[in-house]
């Protein structure tokens, strides 16, 4: 790959840590009151639910995990699922939120000794849970709570109605794209394969492009193959996807919970599927800004000390966004030295 991959750059890993930071500088000048920490009785209490916090990141974790080897069906081993997972999240961390890293991860799972098609019918089928997800979930939330309650914001009518035809253009966009995934991968997986062919026309897939007619036949046929498989498959892609979802949300939730009481979970997790939304049209890396942004007036009301919205906001980056900056500065230049330096330099020598 001669592309973005290889020629990651340390500027890319600061970049959204920078646009973070000034985000939060911004917010911490025009709304942070050091008077609130006064306020915070840090107790075992707090512990406790900081502990669960954590548990969320690695059941969120944990559940890509055991989702994206089940549906290499145990080809993949548990380190090549681990390093799969860091690589795929620390190319959202460093691209734009709507770009992520779904674009390269076909080339990620491929890399692991997956073949093309079926590499391009897993990624397929991550999308298709992922998103899948959201479209059952936000009408569940949303009708359940109200829509006056989870786009009402206090004192800001104009995020009030922004949020809301955000959502919904959204939901909109992800159930169409769910209904074309299933009609590509279950009723013409043939449709699915001339897409997918398509996107080795992008710079970073091109030399692979001559064995995608290859692959066009592997997607058809491990299309035909989801059919048959059985109900045990589906049941694990569904409850992996259910928890890592779930458990990333549930993140905010404990972080609250250390801190102070908490009487409406529900809408501070439907909140979080709206505040998504949002973040994948964010331009900038991993949402870098946005989201720090977006939890202060989003989820502000919910914080009962006045100026510790920012703080809560950096903490939540620092536990769900900057780890993997770190892990994909480590995990990321091994990965191209054994992928393609090493490989390149051997064919050398031959």
């Amino acid at each position: 790959m001669n592309g973005e991959i290889k020629k990651v750059k340390s500027w890319k890993i600061f970049l959204p840590v920078l646009i973070g930071l000034l985000a939060v500088a911004y917010m911490f000048n025009e709304e942070f009151e050091p008077s609130a920490f006064d306020e915070i009785d840090f107790t075992w209490f707090s512990v406790f639910w900081l502990v669960m916090a954590v548990f969320c990141i690695v059941g969120r974790d944990l559940g890509y995990i055991v989702r994206i080897r089940g549906l290499s069906e145990n080809q993949l081993t548990w380190r090549q699922a681990f390093r799969v997972i860091m690589l795929w999240e620390f190319t959202s961390a460093v691209t734009p939120s709507s770009i992520g890293g779904t674009s390269v991860a076909l080339m990620y799972v491929h890399k692991e000794g997956i073949s093309i098609g079926k590499s391009s019918a897993m990624v397929m089928m991550t999308s298709l849970l992922d998103e899948l997800y959201f479209v059952v979930m936000f009408p569940i939330l949303a009708f359940s709570i109200g829509l006056t309650d989870l786009f009402d914001i206090e004192d800001s009518p104009g995020w009030t109605h922004g949020m809301l035809w955000l959502a919904m253009i959204g939901y909109i966009i992800k159930f169409v794209w769910v209904m074309a995934l299933i009609y590509g991968m279950f009723v013409n997986p043939k449709g699915l394969g001339k897409m997918i062919f398509m996107l080795f026309k992008l710079p970073f897939l091109k030399r692979w492009k001559r064995g995608a007619v290859k692959a066009l036949r592997e997607i058809e046929l491990s299309s035909t193959e989801l059919k048959f498989k059985k109900k045990s498959f589906w049941i694990k892609a569904f409850v992996t996807t259910f928890v890592s979802w779930t458990s990333r949300y549930w993140i905010v939730n404990c972080l609250f919970m250390a801190f102070f009481a908490v009487h409406d979970h529900f809408l501070i997790f439907a909140r979080q599927l709206v505040m998504w939304v949002a973040m994948l049209l964010s331009p900038t890396p991993g949402g870098s800004g946005v989201a720090e942004i977006m939890f202060s007036r989003y989820l502000g009301e919910f914080i009962p000390l006045a100026g510790f919205a920012v703080a809560l906001a950096l903490l939540w980056r620092l536990v769900t966004y900057y780890p993997y900056l770190i892990i994909g500065a480590f995990v990321v230049p091994r990965w191209i030295s054994d992928n393609f330096i090493s490989k390149k330099k051997k064919r050398n020598e031959l």
